[in-house]
């Protein structure tokens, strides 16, 4: 299981939402790369980077920010944001991050969620977005009409190996993981499952943990760690035993 600690990137800072909420903004560090090698020293197998600038209009704002983490970081970078043309996709490509998440893209532009397995292979991650059992896209702002269990088998279908499940109404809430919705997706889906949303205590951690879902291969925290709930190396001591 890989713990990916969270860096959200908007405005050039590094910042928490809540709910996806873009009004609802808690800026947490003014340096998104500083703030990267710390993690590394913590001792994070990877790390997770969105640009929700990105995210939200599709112009890769902070490009070169998370240019700057990747040389900054021996440790593999898993991002998202904006991935919804050819150009964007062969930028962050290019730039060494070793995960490049798909979200908006995956729904509204099935020939380019093509090009992009062609080219990734294992290294495309599909963000799985949902609101209410429903697939959100636009960083969010829109729903689909299509449902989480149905993406992940077109998907599945289409090649694709590997999800980021969010349930949106529990990001950056701490009131703990959808974990009822995430063992009901694991429970049909073909592919591997990266959790992410609502992790609040170690014992959020230590409940996922004893779901024992072999398809569930790692977790994303953010607020809490920001938060000081608990420490990283607190995280990675409870999928350590």
């Amino acid at each position: 299981m890989i713990v990916f600690p969270a860096v959200d990137i908007q405005g050039g800072k590094a910042v928490r939402l809540r709910r996806g909420d873009f009004d609802d903004v808690t800026v947490f560090s003014d340096d998104p790369v500083e703030l990267a090698r710390y993690w590394q020293d913590q001792g994070a197998e990877a790390l997770h980077v969105i640009d929700l600038d990105a995210a939200r209009t599709g112009e890769l704002t902070n490009f070169r920010i998370v240019e700057r983490i990747v040389e900054a970081l021996d440790i593999p970078v898993q991002y998202g944001g904006g991935i919804r043309t050819p150009k964007s996709l062969a930028y962050m490509a290019g730039v060494g991050v070793h995960w490049v998440v798909m979200g908006t893209a995956a729904v509204t532009a099935q020939d380019l969620l093509g090009d992009a397995v062609n080219w990734l292979g294992g290294r495309l991650v599909v963000g799985l977005d949902c609101t209410d059992g429903m697939v959100a896209t636009h960083g969010w702002q829109q729903r689909s009409q299509m449902s989480a269990i149905r993406m992940v088998k077109l998907l599945a279908e289409r090649g694709v190996t590997r999800v980021v499940y969010t349930d949106t109404a529990r990001d950056g809430m701490l009131g703990g993981p959808n974990l009822v919705g995430l063992k009901d997706l694991a429970e049909v889906s073909p592919l591997e499952i990266i959790l992410s949303g609502g992790i609040a205590l170690l014992d959020d951690l230590r409940r996922l943990r004893r779901l024992e879902e072999p398809k569930v291969v790692g977790v994303i925290v953010g607020r809490a760690l920001y938060e000081k709930s608990f420490t990283l190396p607190d995280a990675l001591a409870v999928f350590a035993r």
